[in-house]
C-alpha cells in the first residue's frame, strides 16, 4: 500500500510542547484525533481538556483540501460508501505520520465522522499498531481489508458512540458497522437519541470511561 498523501506535520496540534514531545511520547500513551469531512484539526482538539489527561494528544488535518479550512481524508463518492482504495491512501498517510515520530508508548485513535471511518479503516489494515479506537458518528466501509479475518480473533477494544437515528450517516452504513464491529472488536457500543451528528457531553463522559479502562 502506497500513498500520495502526506499528513502536513506543521500543522498538527498537540498537547504538550515541542520541547517536551519525544520525551512524553516514550512514557505517555498518544491519542490521535481525526476531524470529519469539511472540518479542521483544531475541531476535535477543542475537546483535548474533556479528555483523559494522561494523553498525550495531536490532533491531524486531513490531507484533502475542499476549501479555506475545510479538508477531508478521502472523496465520499456514493454517501456511505466512499472508495476503500481512497481510504487505503488515506491510511497509508496516517502510518507515515505515525511511522515519522521515533518512539511511542501506545497510540489510541479517535475520530469524528469521516475520521470515525480513518479510525476503523486503519485497524483493518494493521491492528498491532493500536491499543484503543474510539469511532463517534462514524462507520466501516464496505468491502474486505487485509486484516479482517486476524480481527476476528484479536478483537480490540472499540467504542462506537452514535445517534441510530443520525441524519448525515446513511442507514445502510450505520447497519453495515453494527454488523461488522460485533465480530471483529471488542465492543463497547452507545446510542445518544436526539444529538444528530454531533458529541454530547454524555458521550465524551462515555468515552473517558472507555479509554481509562482501555489504555
Amino acid at each position: 500500500m502506497t500513498s500520495s498523501l502526506a499528513i502536513d506535520p506543521s500543522v498538527v496540534v498537540w498537547s504538550v510542547p515541542e520541547s517536551a514531545r519525544a520525551q512524553e511520547l516514550t512514557t505517555r500513551p498518544l491519542l490521535v484525533l481525526m476531524h470529519g469531512r469539511g472540518s479542521h484539526e483544531h475541531d476535535l482538539f477543542a475537546l483535548a481538556a474533556m479528555l483523559p489527561p494522561q494523553f498525550v494528544i495531536a490532533a491531524l488535518r486531513a490531507p484533502l483540501e475542499l476549501g479555506p479550512g475545510s479538508y477531508s481524508w478521502f472523496p465520499v463518492g456514493e454517501p456511505g460508501r466512499p472508495s476503500s482504495v481512497a481510504a487505503d491512501v488515506a491510511v497509508q498517510a496516517l502510518f507515515d505520520w505515525l511511522d515519522s515520530m521515533r518512539s511511542v508508548a501506545s497510540v489510541s485513535l479517535l475520530g469524528f465522522s469521516q475520521g470515525g471511518a480513518m479510525t476503523l479503516h486503519a485497524l483493518r489494515h494493521a491492528p498491532e499498531r493500536f491499543t484503543a479506537l474510539v469511532n463517534l458518528a462514524g462507520f466501516v466501509i464496505g468491502g474486505d481489508a487485509p486484516a479482517d479475518h486476524s480481527l476476528e480473533t484479536l478483537r480490540p477494544p472499540v467504542f462506537w458512540g452514535s445517534d441510530p437515528a443520525d441524519p448525515v450517516i446513511p442507514a445502510e452504513a450505520i447497519a453495515r458497522t453494527a454488523v461488522w464491529l460485533p465480530s471483529h472488536s471488542t465492543l463497547t457500543e452507545r446510542h445518544y437519541a436526539g444529538i444528530g451528528h454531533s458529541i454530547s457531553r454524555e458521550e465524551l463522559e462515555d468515552v473517558n470511561t472507555f479509554l481509562n479502562s482501555a489504555v
